[in-house]
């Protein structure tokens, strides 16, 4: 694998201090900023037959898995080029002077609207090279929002970071954007030093539960605690109603089984844990069904933590093999299945009930469906949790109820393996799946995390945002005196 040397502590702050100089032109104006993130998009997509080479080497992942992955990361960048052009996002208030206001005193003039935060942080992922790396959501939520960016470029793929980083630059120099909105660094104390440099207002990270906490408790131990949306972890649990079983064990399995293997069961969202009821023959059908060919994990480092994982639940007594190929060492893992009893569970969820980043899942059985509300309840935060259940299940509704205060994205009937980049996307959760519950980091709404409300408090018109003005040119939706405007 090609290495490139760490970025110095001076070589960090001269990017970070470029990329303050460059905010102030940069969040000027939203039209400019479409237009970079198109072009840094079809610039991505005429360097495919470049990339793609480049990343299936340094992360073993087949061509069509990257193919799709880049398909997917050119379409947010457009997505978010074409929110730019709408506008809607910056939630224009005007609020006119009322002299008869009934709160007793005359109301002043105020104008409200989001703006950017400033320099940004991105802590490239490694389980998606493209979507979540140098040019993915993160990166593209920011330069939307108005702020530059500087990602840390991860250690499983560095030359593919360096290889797009040079298509961004360039596109962004050929659309005449400032010098220092974009810029990439290498190495672990390069990144301890963009996140704690002063000029930086956000940071994002996707990665592990240790790396992320220890970023976030950086974040908040700064002069100046800022912002950090770190997705860190989660075991995505599926809950299946004793009728769902029944009606319909051979689709569930078939469908469990290749939602969790899906990647080599290296996605954020693997289903990681399945609940069935005990009298139930999905074990059973789990336990023999085909499984699929192993793929290789992204890197020895992920391989062996998976391996010291699935180790250590293996030798927990409360825990049985229900399937696991033995296959040499060197080979890539197959899919192994453990199971466990939900009382066993519950005596000690901080044990069991945790991620394993791999092909691995547990099979929770359970006696009585309202012991699902019992592990619902005692579950931490999750990105996902789903249900697969049938029409008339008495538990459905108080299990979405209980469920929607774990999870970011509740499922019914459907696999969490997939996330669709989308203006209703959810991807997020309560702690330990991010350190923000209140933002994603998928889909449009993403822009929200790099902005800031600023109000406007009896300002002359010249001295406003344009999207603020009585006579805007801007077109875009505004709620005024209370009453929204779609234009």
């Amino acid at each position: 694998m090609v290495t490139y040397p760490e970025t110095t502590t001076t070589e960090v702050d001269r990017s970070v201090e470029a990329s303050a100089r460059a905010f102030p032109r940069w969040a000027a104006h939203r039209a400019d900023r479409s237009r970079a993130l198109a072009a840094i998009a079809d610039q991505l997509d005429q360097a495919a037959d470049t990339l793609l080479p480049i990343a299936q080497r340094e992360t073993r992942l087949p061509e069509a898995r990257l193919r799709g992955e880049l398909r997917r990361t050119t379409f947010q960048l457009r997505l978010f080029a074409d929110l730019l052009t709408d506008g809607g996002y910056l939630d224009p208030r005007i609020d006119h002077a009322d002299p008869d206001w009934p709160m007793g005193a005359p109301r002043p003039d105020l104008r409200r609207m989001l703006e950017p935060l400033g320099p940004v942080v991105v802590f490239a992922a490694g389980n998606f090279p493209f979507a979540f790396s140098v040019a993915g959501g993160d990166t593209a939520s920011a330069l939307a929002a108005g702020c530059p960016v500087v990602v840390k470029a991860h250690p499983g793929h560095p030359e593919l970071s360096r290889a797009t980083a040079t298509v961004v630059e360039r596109a962004l120099t050929e659309v005449g954007a400032p010098a220092g909105t974009f810029a990439i660094i290498y190495g672990v104390e390069a990144g301890r030093a963009a996140l704690l440099h002063p000029a930086v207002k956000a940071a994002a990270f996707t990665g592990s539960i240790p790396g992320g906490r220890a970023l976030f408790d950086l974040a908040n131990s700064r002069p100046e605690p800022i912002p950090f949306y770190g997705e860190l972890g989660s075991v995505n649990p599926v809950f299946v109603t004793t009728a769902a079983a029944n009606a319909r064990a051979e689709e569930i399995a078939s469908g469990f089984l290749g939602s969790f293997t899906l990647g080599a069961g290296q996605f954020c969202t693997k289903p990681g844990a399945l609940f069935v009821p005990r009298q139930s023959n999905l074990a059973e059908l789990l336990a023999k069904m085909p499984l699929p060919e192993p793929g290789p994990m992204l890197n020895d480092r992920i391989e062996q933590g998976y391996r010291t994982t699935l180790t250590d639940l293996t030798n927990r007594t409360e825990i049985s093999v229900l399937r696991q190929e033995e296959r040499a060492p060197t080979t890539p893992p197959s899919a192994t299945l453990l199971t466990t009893e939900l009382a066993d569970l519950l005596s000690d969820m901080a044990g069991l009930f945790r991620e394993c980043f791999g092909p691995t899942a547990l099979i929770v059985t359970y006696d009585d469906e309202q012991q699902l509300l019992e592990a619902a309840a005692a579950m931490d935060g999750q990105l996902t949790a789903t249900i697969v259940g049938e029409p008339g299940d008495s538990i459905a509704a108080p299990l979405t109820r209980l469920l929607a205060t774990k999870a970011g994205r509740l499922l019914w009937n459907q696999w969490p393996t997939g996330v669709s980049v989308t203006h209703a996307q959810q991807h997020g959760g309560p702690y330990p799946a991010t350190t923000a519950p209140g933002s994603t980091s998928v889909g449009t709404a993403a822009i929200a995390r790099f902005l800031r409300p600023v109000a406007y408090q009896g300002f002359p018109a010249d001295l406003l945002p344009d999207e603020l003005r009585d006579d805007s040119t801007a077109a875009l939706p505004r709620r005024i005196d209370g009453k929204a405007r779609d234009v």
